[in-house]
């Protein structure tokens, strides 16, 4: 059976998204700062710590699960964006497999360079997991964000572990990340750190 995951930058204060997510501020306001830990400014090298935990997100999964507002700021039907939006990425996505998007609007799947296929899943999270568990065979399944998704895994008791890269930065609003999340034994297993964010991989029980 498939492990599943999930790996996420949050702020300080829990945040896994600013306010105000629009197409220019993607994360919402402040929150691009967080990921600074993975993209140092003025091209400082990135410290070891950060390198582990940039190596653990890069690595290759067999399936995706992801939010709309993941996928990108389209709202209601497709049609709104011409049914153009093809997501943040660009034409080959970092994902290379298939990965499942939770909305309410039907859409036929997209399939983009690099072995990436967006496929568009009506009927909830847990008919998307069950199609991304599926798809991954007994490769492991990343649940990708935002917020509501990582909290409906956490709902459904699917999740094996989550790995927070945690930045010293105070978002006061926005998306929290674990807000109504109740009765999960997190158990640390492994922390680093660098000065841009400490990294801690948790097992859920």
């Amino acid at each position: 059976m498939s492990r599943t995951t999930c790996h996420v930058t949050i702020s300080l204060d829990g945040y896994l998204a600013g306010p105000d997510q629009t197409l220019e501020k993607p994360l919402g306001i402040g929150a691009e700062d967080m990921h600074a830990w993975m993209f140092p400014p003025d091209g400082a090298p990135l410290q070891p710590g950060d390198v582990a935990a940039r190596e653990h997100l890069a690595k290759p999964r067999g399936a995706y699960v992801m939010g709309r507002n993941m996928f990108g700021p389209v709202r209601g039907g497709w049609e709104t964006w011409d049914g153009e939006w093809r997501g943040w990425w660009g034409e080959e996505p970092p994902y290379h497999a298939p990965v499942f998007v939770l909305t309410h609007h039907e859409r036929e799947p997209i399939e983009m360079a690099g072995g990436t296929t967006f496929h568009f899943v009506t009927d909830g999270f847990a008919a998307a997991y069950a199609m991304a568990t599926d798809a991954a065979g007994d490769q492991e399944v990343l649940i990708a964000g935002g917020a509501s998704t990582i909290r409906q895994a956490f709902a459904a008791g699917v999740l094996d572990e989550i790995f927070l890269d945690i930045s010293p930065v105070l978002l006061g609003a926005g998306e929290r990340l674990l807000d109504g999340v109740r009765d999960v034994r997190l158990t640390p297993v492994e922390v680093g750190h660098s000065p841009l964010a400490t990294h801690v991989r948790y097992e859920v029980g």
